[in-house]
């Protein structure tokens, strides 16, 4: 600590105190609140509005409207608000993240700012990581809100679109992450403005804030439609794996490394890539070539081949690295994704670049077709676009440099309002698995004899079973609680704090359920409260008698040591280790911890194995032993520091390369949502048509130029090709000898502008506004996600330009804008086009054109949460879009061959023209 820190304070402390004078004034006002009638105070919501229109600041409000909201909360839920709650309440206000521990009261602090920042009428999304945790708290804080005269929502993936609308309309709007992503990239595909559903993103508290804002952060949000099909393919290439054999050892350039075992491929699990080594690519292209996959002769890099590779790699990533039970599991004849965070299955998200399909080949189940991206973003660029940010957790303090450097969130620990009582033991670490699983059995054996309740944290399903198939052995009851166990899982939770409890759980991040020491009696009493055969005073008798017991019941744990933590393993993230121990202790409660480590540990194999057994080994260690040092706690601490840093590297490298298109993705939404407003579209379109043709006649007739350089021949040719425009130029110009080149362009645009009236007036000015709208949104749709997918191409190789000096980021910088400008190039080409060269009879026909261009964009969409991988290859290219040519309807989505006559007309192969970005 420095000398100036001495006598200031850190910066932490010094926020707490002047918090603290708040708290002070907050509490001056709860007197003369509790004299007030319920309608009295409910009128304050109404007075605090009007004044906020009249242009008063929150901040002004803070002090009247927490203290309103404290005495609310004392009449309608009976729970009063302590100062701690007070300060976490104004650190979210002011858009910083709280850190309070487990247990601590974060969902009853969170409705402070969220009652004072809902007055503004501009809406508070209150963000968590699943459904049920958005419905619970919806609904126990609701009535609160309710009570004061605010409206709240729940925005749930199944809604329809009124549902999510009205959701979206309400003061206050509960969901989760992902659904408030998706709906941002679905509001900017729609194809009305009545159509979109959220409003402005004003304010959002993210609850659980390092797991969505951090753990998931490293993966982008995806909306995709289908791609190609290869499914045979993929079970082709899922025997190839099996003829293959891993290396063991590698060399190194310094000498260091060498191969022990030589085989075809080599497996890295720090970055969780498999790299074929050059037996192996030879060995590879011969068994291709007897499944009939590769020519004769062929390499696997030609580029008639260059897929093969990419299934390659995807079948043997799915074999060597992926395995059922700890990364996926297989339910209902799909695979569905375990979340190696929280433990829970994500439903309904898929991996990317082929790998989900080679994992459902290698589990024999129905593989699904391949995606193409319509809209992305990542949690990053979706979170900073709220006017103000704030979250909670119980840890959030070893990440708060990341908070900082990228959401400029300023991390505050809040301290608890009563000191923690619990005991954190040292790791014990074994040199066996074995070894750890017997000695975890006797501390649990020794737990259960003396009633006291022990919750173990296991970081994969295929862990839990194994641990519970040795407790069913040692005939220890006990309740498991992993992915697979959703639906009972809050109610598992709530009754882990009974005497003798024995709880397995996969990873407590997210769990959002208290561990109240002799069981939860508030889940027991609303469950009688829920059963309709019982008359009232059955009720109360039975929830009386379940208080009484439940008092004896939290005496004998206290006397037994409180809740016991049993870590199986420590996790790649410090947090969640601090996670699974913060469960215990909670409002000062006792309890303990300790974490069981072996060798085999992952973790430990990886980054600290070798230098622990040579200890172990020198010191001649009898079985059984472990060792209980503070040097190894630390050197692990320093393993899964280095395991934090890279995957920070990973997440600000993900947001380095997407902040490009995040620009990109602003102008071409900003333009979408001009054009969903616009009511006239005449000055834009006319303006778009006049460039065109302007550009189209200085390619032929150079402006400032002599006759003898004009190519009359091949501008009317191509008029009348690509424009459906026939006009004798040469005539004109033998009729009138002093044509300028001006006066050329001036008949060209006086044709078009013509035509063009005569189509407007035809169907009327609204109905052919509305067909140019469908036109351009369709087509800017159609380009962007090309777009997205010429930019993930690009994405993938640009690492290699390091090899000629480049700097990769600059490089992409630089060809991603080119690129942006060819697409609004082709972007304003399609759409003039289209416009000059329809051919109208009816206004049912421009009606139906319009139909059909918005349907063409919602099939087949699909979600997810894609896995990123900074070293995988995508290997779709997108078709673009057939043009309307000559056609009243637009079709959507024709496969054009590389080779072929571009559908625009200009003559040239498909690949040379519009093809160049895909």
């Amino acid at each position: 600590m420095s000398f100036l820190t001495k006598i200031f304070g850190s910066r932490n402390q010094r926020l707490l105190k002047q918090y603290q004078k708040t708290v002070r004034e907050i509490n001056a006002l709860e007197p003369q609140l509790e004299t007030l009638s319920d309608e009295a105070l409910q009128a304050k919501t109404a007075e605090f509005k009007a004044r906020v229109a009249k242009g008063e600041t929150l901040d002004s409000l803070l002090v009247e409207a927490f203290a309103v909201c404290r005495e609310a909360s004392k009449r309608v839920l009976k729970m009063r608000h302590f100062d701690v709650q007070l300060i976490g309440g104004m650190t979210l206000h002011y858009g910083k993240i709280a850190e309070m521990g487990t247990g601590e009261g974060k969902t009853l602090m969170a409705t402070l700012p969220i009652y004072l920042n809902a007055l503004s009428g501009k809406g508070v999304h209150v963000v968590t990581v699943n459904d049920y945790l958005a419905q619970r708290d919806a609904e126990s804080m609701g009535k609160l809100y309710g009570w004061l005269g605010l409206t709240t929502g729940t925005n749930l993936a199944q809604l329809d679109h009124d549902a999510k609308q009205n959701a979206y309309g309400s003061d206050i709007t509960y969901g989760t992450n992902n659904e408030f992503g998706f709906d941002y990239l679905r509001d900017n595909m729609v194809f009305e403005a009545k159509d979109r559903v959220q409003r402005g993103l004003n304010f959002a508290v993210v609850d659980e804030v390092d797991s969505i804002l951090i753990d998931e952060a490293r993966t982008p949000l995806i909306i995709s439609g289908q791609a190609e099909n290869h499914t045979e393919l993929y079970y082709q290439m899922n025997e190839v794996p099996k003829l293959l054999t891993l290396q063991v050892g590698e060399e190194t350039p310094d000498g260091k490394g060498v191969v022990e075992v030589p085989g075809d491929y080599t497996k890295d699990e720090k970055t969780h890539q498999v790299l074929l080594t050059e037996a192996g690519h030879e060995k590879a292209e011969k068994i291709l070539t007897q499944m009939g996959l590769l020519p004769e002769g062929a390499s696997l890099y030609d580029p008639a081949h260059i897929t093969l590779i990419h299934h390659l790699y995807a079948a043997l990533r799915a074999q060597a690295l992926y395995f059922k039970d700890q990364h996926y599991v297989v339910q209902d004849g799909e695979i569905v994704i375990v979340d190696e965070f929280t433990g829970r299955m994500m439903t309904g998200r898929r991996w990317s670049d082929g790998l989900h399909q080679a994992v459902e080949a290698k589990e024999g189940v129905r593989i699904q077709n391949e995606n193409q991206t319509l809209a992305s973003i990542t949690f990053q660029n979706y979170f900073r676009m709220y006017g103000k940010l704030s979250g909670m957790t119980g840890t959030a303090d070893t990440e708060a440099y990341e908070f900082q450097e990228i959401y400029g969130l300023e991390t505050v620990v809040i301290p608890p309002n009563r000191p923690s009582q619990r005991k954190d033991r040292q790791d014990q670490v074994y040199k066996t698995s074995e070894e750890k699983y017997g000695a975890m059995l006797n501390d649990i054996q020794d737990c259960y004899t003396r009633g006291q309740p022990v919750l173990v944290g296991t970081t994969s399903i295929e862990n839990s079973e194994l641990l519970s198939g040795i407790l069913t052995k040692a005939k220890l009851p006990h309740n498991v609680l992993n992915a697979k166990q959703h639906a009972r899982e809050a109610e598992i939770v709530a009754q882990a704090g009974r005497p003798q409890a024995i709880t397995i759980a996969t990873n407590m991040a997210g769990r959002g359920t208290d561990i109240v020491l002799g069981g939860n009696v508030g889940k027991q009493v609303q469950m009688i409260e829920a059963n309709a055969a019982l008359s009232d005073a059955e009720k109360q008798t039975q929830s009386d008698k379940l208080r009484n017991e439940w008092q004896s019941l939290h005496d004998q744990v206290v006397a037994a040591g409180g809740l016991h933590i049993i870590g199986t393993e420590r996790h790649e993230s410090r947090r969640v280790d601090n996670q699974l121990r913060g469960r215990s202790g909670r409002q000062g409660d006792p309890g303990s911890s300790r974490f069981y480590l072996s060798l085999d540990d992952q973790l430990l194999r990886i980054f600290a194995g070798d230098r622990v057994r040579a200890i172990m080994d020198r010191l001649n260690m009898p079985q059984g032993e472990p060792i209980e040092a503070g040097m190894v706690t630390r050197s692990i601490e320093s393993a899964q520091r280095k395991v934090e840093a890279r995957n920070f590297d990973i997440r600000k490298q993900l947001l380095e390369y997407d902040d490009v298109a995040n620009d990109q993705r602003k102008v071409i939404y900003q333009q979408r949502n001009e054009l969903l407003e616009a009511h006239d579209m005449t000055e834009m379109m006319t303006s778009l048509r006049h460039g065109m043709f302007h550009d189209v006649v200085r390619t032929y007739v150079p402006e400032e130029s002599v006759e003898e350089q004009w190519d009359i021949a091949g501008l009317e040719s191509v008029l009348a090709a690509e424009w459906d425009i026939h006009l004798n130029l040469s005539k004109m110009l033998a009729d009138e000898a002093d044509l300028t080149d001006d006066d050329i362009l001036e008949r060209v645009l006086q044709v078009v502008n013509t035509n063009y009236d005569a189509k407007v007036e035809l169907v009327g000015k609204e109905s052919f506004a509305g067909f140019e709208r469908s036109v351009m949104l369709q087509s800017i749709d159609n380009h962007w996600r090309e777009h997205l997918a010429a930019l993930d191409h690009l994405r993938q190789g640009i690492h290699l330009r390091g090899y000629a000096q480049k700097n990769p980021k600059q490089e992409y910088k630089r060809e991603a804008f080119e690129l942006f400008a060819q697409m609004l190039d082709q972007i304003k080409s399609e759409v003039i086009r289209t416009v000059v060269t329809v051919r109208i009879q009816s206004r049912e026909e421009i009606e139906a054109a319009e139909q059909q261009m918005a349907q063409a964009q919602v099939e087949n969409l699909s979600y997810r949460h894609a896995d990123f991988d900074a070293n995988a290859s995508p290997e779709e290219m997108l078709a673009p879009p057939a043009l309307a040519d000559g056609e009243p309807e637009v079709t959507m989505g024709l496969k054009i061959g590389r080779n072929d006559p571009c559908p625009c007309g200009s003559g040239k192969k498909y690949k040379q023209c519009h093809g160049k970005l895909a």
